[in-house]
């Protein structure tokens, strides 16, 4: 439905844009250039037939987002909309049977089966006469089997498979031999575009309840401690993206095996990147787990421009795993090169800085906290601030474990002017050579002494 809209809306449009180019073209046209060359008459057609087409192609766009965000949300398919919105922060199995009851089965009056196809169990069933029917879970199973290919169809009302969407009595998603069926009475008035969204948000909450089954199950032996480090290294960048204007470099060394320390750095546009450090509090397995949960929730958020909105999104889910005093200090940023600003908030972290050179070498400025930690206090208004940015600019985030080392005499690192000369002093080298040289000040400084805690680092250099 959603489809042939956009695509009636479309012709209809181009077809105006015609009709008024042809008007324009052999009407008016003609009358105001009869006394210009024919090189510049074609030259104001090519012109003018461009015009066009690009009123027409925005026009387009934004009418056809005008009407998506109608269907899909504003209309019956609301619920389901509503539904996977929810699900983008759903963790653990309570908190998809949480929005399962109080959408699907409330608010959208539907029944639900969910059920583990190769072990024929039954996860999760809505109290009523036909999803707790044993006939009806038999004929189910018949007809969606184990071998039952991944995706999403219509179930009709014998419950086998129907390809006519305006007689399904319901429909199924099939995702590694997992069947989640919902039956509806008015699944016909549904837009059938929003069950390929649907569908790929419950294949992303699957891979995030398996993650985090894996690392509880990993954790429990003390010898596979390096197997959860290796799953936790999953979820930070493997290699950093490369922008066109934005040199961008990481380092990162747990004090043990796992950490809390995390960082990530995501493209937008072209000139667009958004860049993101923390620290989460304590060490082991639930600083890990707070550590994949931000990561996560980062990576699922689609505006990555709307730093609020990715702020309190993480603050949410943390608070909704519930583990005791845990939190996070974090610096997320969006870099524009094209603007040449770096817009960001600082949820408490204590380093980050701009090394920007002036005429007598290179200053450095701090990008100050305007936000408090993440995840265990409520969160009031949250503030973006902006600093200009200029060609050469080298952006450090660091977590506490760099300033916060300590020499034999129990200095630490941040509050030495050796540590902020080297800064300086290497702030016009390439940002893999800059943390090079961080890297050996920390190991050089320690002396004999331990590290206390995890060591990242994220430098971003602007170039020309």
């Amino acid at each position: 439905m959603l489809k042939q809209r956009k695509r009636y809306v479309e012709i209809l449009n181009y077809l105006i844009s015609a009709l008024l180019f042809m008007t324009v073209s052999f009407l008016i046209l003609p009358k105001v250039t009869v006394m210009v060359d024919s090189l510049y008459f074609w030259l104001l057609e090519f012109m003018l037939l461009m015009f066009f087409l690009i009123m027409s192609s925005s026009f387009t766009k934004f009418v056809n987002k005008t009407m998506e965000d109608k269907v899909l949300k504003k209309e019956e398919t609301k619920y389901i909309q509503l539904f996977i919105d929810s699900l983008r922060f759903c963790y653990t199995l309570e908190d998809f049977y949480e929005i399962i009851q109080t959408i699907l089965e409330q608010k959208a009056d539907c029944s639900v089966l969910y059920i583990d196809s190769e072990k024929e169990y039954v996860l999760y069933n809505s109290p009523n006469r036909l999803t707790c029917d044993k006939e009806t879970l038999r004929v189910l199973q018949n007809n969606f089997p184990v071998t039952w290919p991944d995706g999403f169809d219509f179930v009709g009302d014998k419950l086998g498979i129907t390809s006519q969407y305006k007689k399904a009595r319901g429909f199924v998603l099939s995702v590694d031999k997992f069947h989640f069926f919902v039956l509806c009475r008015y699944t016909r008035i549904f837009d059938t575009g929003i069950y390929k969204p649907l569908l790929e948000e419950f294949i992303r909450f699957r891979k995030r309840t398996n993650t985090i089954s894996s690392l509880s199950e990993i954790s429990s032996l003390s010898k596979e401690w390096e197997q959860l480090a290796e799953t936790q290294r999953l979820f930070l960048p493997a290699k950093m993206p490369d922008t066109k204007r934005l040199k961008i470099a990481a380092y990162f060394r747990p004090l043990v095996n796992v950490s809390g320390d995390y960082y990530t750095a995501l493209p937008i546009d072209e000139h667009k990147t958004l860049l993101m450090l923390g620290d989460v509090s304590g060490k082991g397995l639930p600083a890990a787990l707070i550590m994949g949960l931000v990561m996560n929730t980062v990576k699922i958020i689609e505006d990555k421009e709307d730093l609020i909105t990715i702020v309190r999104s993480i603050d949410k889910a943390i608070k909704g795993m519930k583990l005791q005093d845990k939190y996070t200090v974090l610096f997320i940023s969006v870099v524009d090169t094209q603007k040449m600003t770096i817009r960001y908030v600082n949820a408490s972290m204590s380093d980050p800085i701009i090394v920007t050179r002036a005429p007598d070498g290179y200053t450095i400025k701090p990008l100050s906290s305007n936000c408090g930690v993440v995840g265990i206090i409520d969160i009031d208004d949250i503030r973006i601030d902006e600093q200009r940015l200029f060609r050469d600019d080298l952006i450090l985030f660091a977590s506490d474990g760099v300033s916060e080392v300590m020499n034999e005499e129990g200095v630490e690192l941040g509050d030495t002017q050796l540590y902020t000369d080297t800064i300086k002093n290497s702030a016009a080298k390439q940002p893999q050579e800059f943390i090079d040289d961080i890297v050996n000040l920390i190991f050089d400084y320690k002396g004999s002494n331990k590290l206390h805690d995890d060591i990242t680092m994220m430098v971003t250099k602007v170039v020309s």
